[in-house]
This record gives C-alpha cells, sequence and structure tokens, in this order.
C-alpha cells in the first residue's frame, strides 16, 4: 500500500476528523502527509477545535501506522481515498463523500450502472416477493444493486441481485471484516465474490446502532438512485431516501395497501414525488439503464478523441443544450451530436432532456486522465466534501 495511505487511515481512526474539517487541514497544511506530521501548534493555527486535536494527537502516540496497514492488508482490505483514482465516480460527487473507504471484495467501472434497494427488516411477503423480482430483473440489466446487508429488504435484494448472475455491493455499518448479522456471512461471501463490501469505518468496527444512519448517505451516494421496496413510517431505509434526495438522486417508491403499515413510508414518499414503481422497468427508463451491456462493450472497444474530451469538459452536473455546447466548444452541431450519442454509449455523458446532457461522472476518472490535455481539471481531490 502506498506511504500516503496511513495518514489517510491514521486521521479515519482519529474520532471528530471528518470530510470538512479533513479537507481544511489538508489545505491549511498543502498535503496529507503534511497535515498527519504537523507539530501541535501547527494544528491549532489550522482553527481545529480542541478536542478533534486532542483525538488526532492520541492516535499518533498510541498507535502504529505500520502495524495497522499491515493489519488492513492482511485482512485483505483494500484502502480508497479522495486521491485514489479508482474511488467510486458516483460517491465522489457528494458534498460529505468519505475520505477513505474500506473494500473487501471488488469495484469495478460497471458499477458506476448503480441503483441502491433498501427496506424495513420485519419485511412482509408482499415486500420479500417485490424485492426478489426488482433486483433479479435490475441484476440480469446488468445494473449492480447497492444495499446494507440488514435483514428482510437489504439481504433479499443482494442474494436475488447475484443469484441472476448480476453485481452487488453492501455497504456496512461495522468494520468490512464485521459482517453483521452473522446469518448474511455466506451472502458475505457471495457479495464479495460478485461485487465487495464496503465501509468507511475502520476493520474491527463493532456493528453498533449509531453506526447504521450515517452509512446510508453512502448507500444512495454510490448510486444514481434509491429504491424504497417496504418500509414504515420509521424505517432507516427512509434515511436513505433523504440522503439521495439531498444528493440530487432519484427516489422510487414501491406502493402499498394503505392499510398496512408497512408501506405507510412508501406510500407517503410517492405522496411527496418519489417515482411510482411497480416493474423494474421504471427505473431503467428514469434513470437511462436500458443499454447498459451497449456501454460497457463501447467503453471497452472505442477510444476516447480531443472532440470528446473538449465536449467533455463543457459539461457539468446542470443540463447543458446541444446548442449551447456547440456555442461553447466551437464545434459544428452535428459533430456534437454525433459526439454526445457515442460519449452516452460508453456512459461517460446522460442525456436528461430533449437535447440536454450532463456529465455521468465527475473529473479525475481515467476518461478525464487520457483526455490528450483539452481538459483543466486537475487529477486531485474531487470537489470539497462539505462545508
Amino acid at each position: 500500500m502506498g506511504d500516503d495511505l496511513r495518514y489517510w487511515v491514521g486521521f479515519n481512526l482519529a474520532r471528530g476528523i471528518g470530510p470538512v474539517r479533513l479537507r481544511a487541514l489538508i489545505e491549511a497544511l498543502g498535503s496529507i502527509e503534511a497535515a498527519w506530521t504537523a507539530s501541535e501548534a501547527a494544528l491549532r493555527a489550522t482553527k481545529l477545535n480542541d478536542r478533534a486535536i486532542e483525538s488526532v494527537l492520541q492516535i499518533r502516540r498510541r498507535q502504529d501506522l505500520d502495524v495497522v496497514m499491515a493489519q488492513i492488508e492482511r485482512l485483505g482490505v483494500r484502502v480508497l481515498t479522495w486521491e485514489s483514482p479508482d474511488y467510486p465516480a458516483l460517491l465522489a460527487q457528494v458534498d460529505d463523500a468519505p475520505p477513505v473507504l474500506y473494500v473487501r471484495g471488488a469495484m469495478t467501472p460497471a458499477d458506476e450502472w448503480a441503483v441502491a434497494m433498501v427496506g424495513t427488516r420485519k419485511a412482509t411477503v408482499y415486500g420479500r416477493e417485490v424485492a426478489r423480482r426488482l433486483a433479479e430483473e435490475l441484476g440480469r440489466s446488468g445494473v449492480t444493486v447497492v444495499s446494507g446487508l440488514a435483514r428482510g429488504i437489504d439481504g433479499i435484494a443482494h442474494k436475488a441481485a447475484i443469484e441472476a448472475g448480476g453485481r452487488s455491493i453492501a455497504v456496512l455499518g461495522s468494520g468490512v471484516d464485521q459482517v453483521y448479522p452473522p446469518e448474511h456471512r455466506r451472502l458475505a461471501d457471495a457479495i464479495m465474490a460478485n461485487g465487495a463490501m464496503v465501509s468507511d469505518y475502520p476493520p474491527g468496527t463493532k456493528p453498533e446502532a449509531q453506526n447504521f444512519p450515517p452509512r446510508n448517505r453512502i448507500i444512495s451516494g454510490l448510486s444514481l438512485g434509491t429504491v424504497v421496496v417496504e418500509a414504515g413510517l420509521h424505517s432507516g431505509a427512509l434515511i436513505t431516501a433523504d440522503f439521495a434526495l439531498d444528493q440530487g438522486r432519484e427516489v422510487f417508491a414501491v406502493p402499498g395497501s394503505i392499510l398496512s403499515p408497512s408501506s405507510a413510508g412508501c406510500n407517503r414518499l410517492l405522496r411527496d414525488g418519489a417515482h411510482v414503481l411497480t416493474e423494474a422497468r421504471d427505473v431503467l427508463e428514469v434513470l437511462h439503464l436500458g443499454q447498459i451491456p451497449e456501454k460497457q462493450a463501447a467503453r471497452l472497444v472505442l477510444p476516447e478523441t480531443p472532440t470528446e474530451a473538449v465536449l467533455f469538459a463543457n459539461l457539468a452536473e446542470e443540463p447543458r443544450h446541444l446548442d449551447e455546447l456547440s456555442r461553447q466548444s466551437g464545434m459544428p452541431v452535428e459533430v456534437v451530436s454525433s459526439t454526445l450519442m457515442m460519449m452516452e454509449l460508453k456512459g461517460m455523458v446522460r442525456q436528461v432532456g430533449a437535447l440536454q446532457y450532463v456529465r455521468a461522472f465527475e473529473p479525475g476518472t481515467a476518461y478525464e486522465a487520457g483526455a490528450s490535455g483539452h481538459s483543466d481539471a486537475s487529477a486531485g481531490m474531487p470537489s470539497p466534501p462539505g462545508a
């Protein structure tokens, strides 16, 4: 593992150092190594509060980072940070993207086409069957199903997606070496063979109740949209839906009986504007996921060109019209149109309205790195995670 990774892990072990504070430290001191090795006076000069400073100093005194990194390596855990080229592109876009991710298994470019599926732990017969059918169809369509490995809807979604030949990602409220619930150990093995187990908690972290709500931001952040299959009014699945909305992602809800407490949360989401979900095709159409195999093939076969790089640099999260892109790039409309069509097949851009396009991922990925010098984006960290 790279030398800098130990410093990222060191800060991850320190309580009170979240995305905002870590970003401020790096900006003030110049690098993750400089931040970790800074004197107490230098740390105080960054206006870090006393509790956070003491936490960093304690970790420095008590932890041998070489030993910590050796333990992580023995567990077969991979560490990804904001600076890693393969940090998940969708997650990098959210304001509070975790500085460090621990991964068991493998995350691949195919996981950019991901949908979260969450719901109650106490699923009814109706909820279980709906979750199974939806996850199977999404898995067969090439969509990676993301969930939280919990009992009920989560476990059903993971299992069905994998059995359909698809991929799945489990986001844990514990270290990736701490499978919870324990009866999902075999399922966890299947997920690691066909996807990944992910957490922003260090290995060894126990599955404590307070860990689960914050991890839901990662479930939604890794996904283009979040599906809520069955949820009561106080279900944790609604926390995931709220995170998805805050992150600008789509939310889908499966309607249920107005007499069933298990569907009360879904019905409220629908009342408040969530997409009605009655079949997997509803998700595929809204998220433009109907041609994933073709996009995967195009991404492998078709090379990037300077024209693509220029158009990608002129795109953003806000939709841009074809004519506007033509004016900004100085290229004819017909050239822009045909290039965007190819970029959409590659999964580089998405059409979100009539001749309106947005980036499908943020700068700093492999596409940007090979962009023949036409992009003005740096290959460093993604946008600042929150204020």
